[in-house]
C-alpha cells in the first residue's frame, strides 16, 4: 500500500512512465539518476498449473530479536550479498518470493525471507507486548532481524507492508541499507493527513481500512481470513491468475494467534483511529517528517495494479535524494514479485549496481 499523502499526489496517472515489457527492465526514464548498466533480467518461469502446489523456500529457520521470535527462510551462499525480501498483506512470504529467492541465490545473493509480526510462525516473546502493526514497529522489527542475523548492511526489497518496513529502515537507518527496491514508490505514511479524503474511486479500493475500524470488521477477518484475502487479491491484481493452491498456502500463515490484532491495529493506526505503542513514539515522530531516502533505490509500479495506480515516479521524486530508477512493470499487479519475478530479480540486481 502507499502512504495516503503520496497516493493522493500520484492519483492522476501520468502517461510518460517507463513500462517494463516481458523481457525485463528497460532504460531509465528521463530525469532519473545515472548509474551502472541495468543487469539482465532472469527469464520468467512458466505459470503454475491450476492444481500445482506453490514451490516452497525450504526449511524454516528462527532467530530472536528483543520483541519477536522471527521465522524466516534463507537461500544462497553464506558469503553472498545479503538481501532481505519482505512480503505484504495479505500475502505469503514463501509464495511472494518462491521464484525470486532461488534466482537471486543463483546470482550469488544471500536471501532472507522473514514472516512479519503476526504472520505465520513468527511469535511475540511476551504476552504483554502491544500487538502493534504501525509502520515504525515493522521497521524496528527489520532492524532487530538484521542485528540478530549479524548482518551489518543488506539490500532491502519489498512491497506493501514489507516495502514500508524497507522504506522505514532506508530512511532512518541508511547505514544498514545497501540499496532499496520498493514497489509503489515512497511508502512512509504521513499520519498528519490521515483524515484527508481521496477521490471516491481511490477510496473504494481501500474499503477494508474503514471496515477494520469496526467490531464487525474484526469478526469478519477472524471468521474467514482466506476468503477475505481472495477478495483483496482479485481487486489488487486483476490480471493475476492465482491458483487455489497458492491461496491455500498463504492462508496457512493467517492462523497466527496475533494476526487479527496486528492487522487491525495497522489500519486503525494509519487512519488515526488508534494510538501507537509507546515504544515506537520517537520513531513515529521522526517518520512524521517524511525523511528522505538517501540510499540507492529502484522503485516499481505494476501496470495492472488494481488499487495503486501506476505512475512515472515524478510525484515521489523529492523523497529519493540518492541514485534512483523508476520502472513500470507490464503484466503486474500489487503483489509484483509473485506476478513478475523476473522484473523483481532484475530490480534487486539494479539496486545493487546503483550502490557500486
Amino acid at each position: 500500500m502507499i502512504s495516503r499523502r503520496n497516493f493522493a499526489q500520484t492519483a492522476a496517472v501520468a502517461s510518460g512512465a517507463l513500462v517494463l515489457p516481458a523481457a525485463g527492465l528497460a532504460p531509465p526514464p528521463a530525469g532519473t539518476a545515472s548509474a551502472a548498466p541495468t543487469p539482465p533480467a532472469t527469464p520468467a518461469a512458466p505459470p503454475a498449473t491450476a492444481t500445482a502446489r506453490p514451490p516452497r523456500l525450504g526449511p524454516l529457520h528462527r532467530v530472536r530479536t528483543d520483541v519477536l521470535d522471527v521465522a524466516y527462510h534463507v537461500a544462497g551462499p553464506v558469503d553472498g550479498t545479503p538481501v532481505v525480501l519482505l512480503h505484504g498483506w495479505p500475502y505469503s512470504p514463501a509464495g511472494s518470493y518462491a521464484e525470486v529467492a532461488p534466482r537471486l541465490a543463483r546470482h550469488g545473493y544471500r536471501c532472507y525471507v522473514p514472516y512479519l509480526r503476526g504472520h505465520g510462525p513468527t511469535r511475540f516473546l511476551a504476552a504483554d507486548t502491544p500487538r502493534s502493526g504501525q509502520q515504525s514497529a515493522i521497521g524496528a522489527d527489520l532492524i532487530g532481524l538484521l542485528d540478530a542475523l549479524d548482518v551489518d548492511r543488506a539490500l532491502l526489497a519489498g512491497y506493501d507492508w514489507g516495502g514500508r518496513a524497507a522504506n522505514v529502515v532506508a530512511a532512518l537507518w541508511p547505514e544498514r541499507c545497501l540499496g532499496l527496491v520498493s514497489v509503489n514508490n515512497y511508502l512512509i505514511q504521513q499520519l498528519a493527513t490521515a483524515e484527508e479524503p481521496l477521490a471516491p474511486v481511490l477510496e473504494s479500493g481501500y474499503w477494508y481500512f474503514f471496515y477494520f475500524l469496526t467490531e464487525r470488521g474484526r469478526k469478519g477477518l477472524t471468521a474467514d481470513p482466506k476468503e477475505f484475502a481472495r477478495v483483496i487479491w482479485r481487486r489488487a491484481s486483476p490480471q493475476w491468475q492465482f491458483t487455489e493452491a497458492e491461496l491455500d498456502e498463504a492462508a496457512e500463515q493467517w492462523t497466527n494467534p496475533d494476526y487479527v490484532d496486528v492487522v487491525l491495529h495497522s489500519y486503525r493506526h494509519r487512519l488515526a483511529a488508534a494510538p501507537g505503542a509507546a515504544a515506537y513514539e520517537e520513531l513515529e515522530r521522526r517518520l512524521a517528517a517524511q525523511p528522505p531516502i538517501t540510499v540507492p533505490a529502484v522503485t516499481l509500479d505494476g501496470r495492472e495494479d488494481g488499487v495503486t495506480p501506476w505512475t512515472d515516479g515524478t510525484a515521489s521524486r523529492a523523497h529519493f535524494t540518492g541514485p534512483r530508477r523508476h520502472h513500470v512493470v507490464d503484466r503486474a499487479g500489487h503483489t509484483l514479485p509473485q506476478e513478475r519475478p523476473d522484473a523483481f530479480v532484475a530490480a534487486v540486481r539494479e539496486a545493487a549496481a546503483l550502490g557500486r
